[in-house]
């Protein structure tokens, strides 16, 4: 486990509460770890008593091996000498090292950094990944105008605010803001999320990039309906109609996104022949459509090699383990979901070079992440039946039909998606956001279902 649930005080009330402390991050042996270490995720208290949330007050050891990073932070309102900093810090630091071989440990174990503050040992891992010294400065006056805008009480005082740095609320700033927003769900942020929530609304509304956000997620949803009422029988022909009647910049964004596939030879080999047939003010449309529509592939492909890379790294870092099998199951929730293709394409390129070992490690590593995407169970595919259905009364036929599935089991899972799909949506995850409507929407009639199912029992 990455974290280690203890009994702690409360920095506020000091009564004893449970907390996850973590306090090794090794990136090498689970590349996971910096990304709680780096979104706010680990060591974070949240009091049930008196309600204080923060981050709590605990020695950390950083360790990358290929970047040759091992970085060391002990607060100092703890208030410990030296020596006893040494003897908490040690035994964290002799772990990370006795889990490389021999041949990965460097003169940089030797010499660990340590760090007087938090804010410099984020600031050290993300130099090392190439952040420049203007960025971080610029990622420090967003992550200053996140905290101002969330202990300011005052609706009227916050848009001042919002006001005077719209220049720096931009995509950068609402992604930095989703990470706090995760960080609050996943450690039950209670009051702090209902604040969040308020807080995102208005930044939607009163700033440019939130509205052109907001317009964005809007298109997307039409965007979906129409392909998905289309169903199996979207064609090329039928998508590059969609494009062509689409009313906006933004929902011919919206259709690249989501159906950049269908986007091929034979798509652009149909609107060059539009485009060859019409004349005047229909030909300069079809052509400026054309030109969008390359532009923003390009995009989407950039972001798609980008994933790639991320994907290709985090495998190699698993790779890297002695027990693959065993470090793909540890890590498990990290594989971005084009994980397995990426798997796949390497496997391949490892047969065609002959490269035997790496192929046993790879097989091991798509043996599970196959296992993990198996067919879904019977409840599952219920579930996707019920957000589906085109209206209220076809979600309560179903339920009538596959009453037995309903169980007390079955409504807790479907509130579980609930929460998952609403996180996912207040962080402005497009698709999360049509998709958390309608399984609220199905919760409500399985709830009033499973009620109704119990009182005539």
């Amino acid at each position: 486990m990455p974290s280690t649930q203890t009994q702690i005080s409360c920095p506020n009330c000091k009564k004893m509460i449970p907390a996850a402390v973590e306090q090794l991050f090794d990136v090498t042996h689970e590349p996971m770890a910096k990304q709680r270490l780096m979104t706010g995720q680990s060591n974070y208290v949240s009091c049930p008593l008196c309600g204080y949330e923060g981050r709590l007050a605990t020695p950390i050891v950083y360790h990358d091996n290929e970047k040759e990073l091992l970085l060391t932070f002990f607060p100092f309102e703890l208030g410990l000498p030296v020596n006893e900093q040494e003897k908490m810090i040690g035994p964290l630091i002799k772990q990370a090292t006795e889990r490389l071989p021999l041949e990965k440990r460097k003169g940089y174990l030797l010499k660990p950094q340590a760090n007087l503050t938090y804010e410099s040992m984020i600031e050290t891992i993300l130099y090392k990944d190439g952040v420049t010294p203007e960025a971080l400065k610029a990622q420090k006056e967003r992550i200053a105008l996140v905290e101002r805008l969330i202990q300011e009480p005052k609706a009227a005082t916050r848009s001042e605010l919002i006001k005077q740095n719209e220049n720096i609320i931009d995509e950068q700033f609402f992604t930095l803001f989703g990470r706090v927003a995760q960080s609050a769900v996943a450690n039950g942020g209670g009051q702090m999320e209902l604040a969040l929530g308020v807080l995102q609304k208005q930044l939607l509304e009163e700033t440019e990039t939130g509205r052109q956000l907001q317009e964005s997620v809007k298109e997307i949803e039409i965007a979906t309906q129409i392909l998905r009422d289309a169903g199996k029988n979207l064609t090329r022909e039928k998508l590059l109609d969609f494009v062509l009647e689409a009313d906006s910049e933004a929902r011919i964004r919206a259709f690249v996104s989501l159906a950049r596939g269908g986007m091929d030879y034979g798509f652009f080999q149909n609107l060059t022949e539009k485009i060859d047939k019409a004349s005047g003010e229909e030909k300069t449309r079809l052509e400026t459509v054309r030109e969008k529509l390359l532009g923003f592939i390009s995009e989407v492909d950039k972001q798609l090699e980008a994933r790639f890379k991320q994907a290709q790294s985090f495998i190699e870092s698993i790779l890297a383990q002695e027990d693959v099998d065993r470090a793909t199951r540890e890590n498990i929730e990290g594989f971005p979901q084009i994980a397995l293709d990426v798997a796949n394409q390497l496997l391949q390129k490892a047969s065609e070079q002959n490269d035997y070992a790496r192929m046993g490690k790879l097989q091991k590593m798509t043996q599970v992440l196959k296992a993990v995407s198996a067919p879904p169970s019977p409840e599952i595919a219920f579930v996707e039946s019920l957000i589906q259905a085109p209206d209220v009364e076809s979600v309560e036929k179903l339920l009538a039909d596959n009453d037995a599935l309903i169980t007390d089991q079955f409504v807790e899972a479907l509130s579980g998606l609930v929460v998952q799909f609403e996180a996912q949506a207040k962080q402005g995850n497009p698709e999360a956001v049509a998709l958390s409507e309608k399984l609220s929407e199905v919760y409500k009639i399985v709830l009033k279902h499973s009620m109704q199912k119990k009182q005539m029992g």
